[in-house]
């Protein structure tokens, strides 16, 4: 083993001393050898040297948003295939950064150099990368969903609170106008005893074409040359290179990604998730899952999430449907189903249109409020109470900043990150119960007090997930 494997593998221990001994192994003890620093801000004057992880895809549409905003200095490049054709345009624009293809390298060589990082990577990747990070006193811009599994996304939200680092999840429409119209409604008594809300995204998705019949991973194929196949895994269990598992087509299957749910829930659901105080809910139920597979998602779901009563807040039915042939009944009033024309373009291509576009309805006692996704602002049905509700609504503030140029800010210590661990861990631990429920087919309990599920022994060791491969086990445990 190489001198700064061993190091690198020593700082982690300290820094990430994890206990294993309980069901969910998501604790920190301090780091009695390793010194943080007293304040993890960048002078307000300076730009944050920022290390792209993850720069083709959609990890490269992060980088060009950052940088656009003027506020960073890009000084690393990490992608585990600097080779492919989707990497290229981000190498050309930042010819003089270093290269590196595993980000452990990058930290080993550059930590001393870089103020925060993006993680654009494949949703099984994020987890890793992230502790790295935030062990060595990194801010952190990761993508949505926080990470695959329920564990996963507690340790992240142990170790922001711990290093006490900024972080911020891309949900990027957390920092745009439904942000503020939701939170400004909530706060004038507009938005009030929410009893349902019906979500939806019934647009193609990767695993639509595909036979629903499968019944094994693909086959091996040559690894690329240009790939570091063993650093693309990460942490999960070795699977055989095959292009069905890169570029996009991880996110169809259970071991790398997070599904339809995972994908555009945080877009979707953010804003009622945290101003209607949501947390965690105690049923999951998949009422519907087309061509149920357990390698990859089903062609179809409806899964119904139960949330308790919270303070004067009424209990809540979430109902969430995704697949091409299943589409929920909406409101007679509702008029257009439009698609937000901020939703970013995903490998170069815009989002198809569907029978009914992305997006929610919000069920209260008295009024129906129709939304879309991303930050679409919301509309009352029907047109005559919108109008008669008028004169009563509040002023909505503007934005300071978007998402990029928020995470940026608060690196800065100037403003406060819209989407940090803390809001965007729980709901991210929604969307990992509800792709268990599509994984195992079965209704699941959960207690929100212990966060263990209660009527299925195997759901509540996958809560945790199967056990690291070989190398990569410092992450959770010593």
């Amino acid at each position: 083993m190489k001198s700064n494997e061993i190091n690198r593998r020593l700082f982690l221990k300290q820094a990430l001393a994890l206990s294993a001994t309980t069901a969910l192994p998501a604790f920190w003890t301090p780091a009695k050898s390793r010194t943080l620093p007293t304040t993890p801000f960048i002078s307000a004057n300076d730009r944050v040297n920022l290390a792209l992880i993850g720069i083709g895809n959609r990890g490269g549409e992060i980088a060009k948003d950052l940088y656009k905003t003027g506020l960073c200095n890009i000084v690393a490049l990490c992608d585990v295939d600097m080779g492919a054709p989707h990497t290229q345009e981000i190498m050309n624009m930042f010819p003089d950064a270093p290269r590196f293809q595993d980000f452990r390298q990058m930290f080993d060589k550059m930590a001393d150099k870089i103020d925060a990082v993006t993680v654009g990577t494949p949703d099984h990747s994020h987890f890793p990368i992230t502790m790295e990070a935030m062990a060595h006193g990194k801010h952190v811009y990761v993508e949505k969903p926080m990470a695959r599994t329920f564990n996963e996304v507690e340790l992240m939200m142990k170790g922001e609170k711990k290093y006490g680092v900024v972080t911020q999840m891309g949900n990027q429409g957390h920092s745009d106008a439904n942000y503020f119209q939701f939170k400004a409604w909530v706060d004038a008594g507009i938005i009030k005893d929410v009893t349902a809300i019906t979500a939806h995204m019934n647009s193609p998705r990767r695993w639509h074409g595909w036979d629903p019949k499968i019944t094994s991973f693909p086959p091996a194929e040559p690894i690329p040359s240009t790939l570091d196949w063993d650093t693309w895994l990460g942490v999960v269990k070795h699977h055989d290179y095959n292009k069905d598992f890169i570029n996009g087509q991880w996110r169809c299957w259970y071991d790398f990604g997070m599904g339809a749910l995972g994908d555009w829930g945080a877009h979707i659901l953010d804003t009622a998730h945290e101003f209607l105080n949501l947390g965690l809910p105690t049923e999951v139920n998949p009422t519907y899952l087309k061509d149920h597979n357990k390698f990859f998602f089903p062609m179809s779901s409806t899964i119904i999430f139960k949330f308790p009563e919270r303070g004067n807040m009424p209990a809540v039915d979430v109902t969430w449907y995704d697949g091409l042939d299943n589409i929920p009944s909406v409101p007679k009033e509702y008029g257009v189903s439009e698609i937000d024309p901020n939703i970013p373009p995903v490998a170069g291509g815009a989002i198809q249109p569907a029978k009914l576009n992305p997006g929610k309805e919000i069920y209260t006692k008295t009024l129906t409020f129709k939304g879309g996704s991303h930050g679409s602002t919301l509309s009352i049905l029907p047109d005559e109470k919108a109008k008669a509700l008028n004169p009563q609504l509040p002023d909505v503030p503007a934005s300071t900043s978007n998402h990029y140029a928020n995470f940026l800010l608060s690196c800065m210590g100037k403003e406060k990150p819209r989407s940090p661990f803390s809001v965007a861990g729980p709901l991210s631990q929604v969307f990992c119960l509800g792709v268990l429920s599509q994984q195992l087919g079965e209704k699941l309990l959960f207690d929100r007090n212990t966060k263990q599920i209660t009527n299925n022994a195997l759901a509540n060791q996958m809560l945790v997930g199967e056990p690291p491969r070989k190398g990569w086990e410092e992450y959770y445990k010593i």
